[in-house]
């Protein structure tokens, strides 16, 4: 069983399929036209129990067009995922030369980081239900 975080955007939309213990299974960016298809690719090949949908840019609309597929869906709050993501990305691809130098907060990924964001998304969906599996009646 796994979840699957979304990272929506007006263009493009981060994606991260993140198992029961944590594990990231697959992860990509996807433009929003394609992004249904990517989807149920997912969907048919791994038991995804819920959707993790980022509450920022174009939540509403991208949670819509999901909610088609029959999972249950919940926005979650995305709020510090754009630099929790840099890190992220940063701990996973350390720099290299002159810019390992440089401070976080003045390094800027070579690539897009939605992925990344959609994995924190997928990760802060799962310590919730935990926390709310853990809570007392």
């Amino acid at each position: 069983m796994s979840v699957l975080g979304i990272d929506p955007g007006m263009r493009k939309a981060g994606y991260a399929l993140i198992a029961q213990d944590g594990s990231v299974l697959a992860r990509g960016i996807e433009p929003i036209d394609r992004l249904s298809s990517r989807i149920a690719a997912l969907v048919e090949l791994h038991a995804v129990v819920a959707l993790a949908v980022g509450a920022g840019t174009n939540a509403r609309k991208i949670a819509t067009e999901l909610s088609a597929f029959g999972i249950p869906l919940r926005l979650v709050d995305e709020r510090e995922t754009t630099l929790r993501a840099r890190r992220l990305y940063y701990a996973e691809n350390p720099p290299r030369g002159w810019q390992r130098l440089l401070p976080l907060g003045l390094r800027f990924p070579p690539r897009p980081i939605d992925d990344y964001a959609a994995e924190l998304i997928g990760r802060r969906f799962l310590a919730d239900r935990e926390g709310e599996k853990a809570a007392p009646a």
